[in-house]
């Protein structure tokens, strides 16, 4: 029997060809070789979920990290400020139809009353809608509109933010724990001046911002009235 001279530099012996009988010889160290690297039948469908195991619940788990992130971030985000689309147009010019307003709900927390001026989001009294006004009066505080005009504790506000001069007239006198409120669009505002005081409880927080749309984007001003004698 004469053997194909195998290369120098085979790390073991190849299978060859008997050149007399045509017969292919496989040497047994090659078979081992061959068998050791040759999974079975039943071996290779079991490892292939053993190796993809470990991957499908790393992807559950990332999804459910993700999932939980965004709900804790949108409680803590919604447990701080507000998002209020302005309805209608009691509070033009200063905010138009259709604006979205951001909302600082940690503005009145820890005792902290609402200033002259500034412009609240807060629970109707009268409904179940959210409005958003400007703070006219304060508790203990005397409002009187007259011959066009906004008085507090008997001093004229100069409101350069009004749409125009009201065209009602009215004293109100107001209670602990109440606030008085007015629309800027004065004679297009349903208010303080029609259905009374707001309770300082209904008020949801201090509106900071128009965010939408974005040409509309402004940091929203409040006018304190610091003159007022009380």
């Amino acid at each position: 029997m004469v053997r194909q001279p195998l290369p120098a530099h085979s790390p073991f012996k190849m299978p060859y060809q008997d050149i007399e009988t045509g017969v292919i010889i496989f040497p047994e160290k090659f078979l081992e070789v061959v068998l050791e690297y040759t999974p079975l039948e039943g071996q290779e469908t079991s490892a292939e979920p053993s190796q993809n195991l470990p991957s499908v619940k790393q992807f559950v788990r990332d999804v459910l990290e993700t999932v939980l992130l965004a709900v804790v971030l949108f409680i803590a985000i919604n447990s701080i400020s507000a998002r209020v689309r302005v309805d209608g147009s009691s509070m033009l010019p200063t905010l138009k139809n259709g604006e979205y307003v951001l909302v600082n709900r940690l503005a009145y927390r820890f005792g902290r009353l609402p200033e002259y001026g500034d412009i609240i989001v807060f629970s109707s009294p009268v409904s179940d809608q959210d409005l958003i006004k400007r703070v006219i009066g304060l508790p203990g505080d005397q409002v009187q509109i007259s011959n066009g005009q906004v008085y507090v504790n008997g001093q004229v506000l100069v409101e350069p933010y009004i749409a125009a001069a009201p065209m009602y007239q009215g004293q109100w006198n107001v209670p602990a724990g109440m606030l008085f409120v007015l629309g800027d669009n004065r004679n297009d505002s349903s208010d303080s001046h029609a259905w009374g005081w707001l309770p300082i409880e209904n008020v949801i927080g201090k509106a900071i911002l128009i965010y939408w749309p974005p040409p509309d984007w402004d940091v929203i001003e409040h006018l304190d009235f610091a003159a007022v004698s009380r």
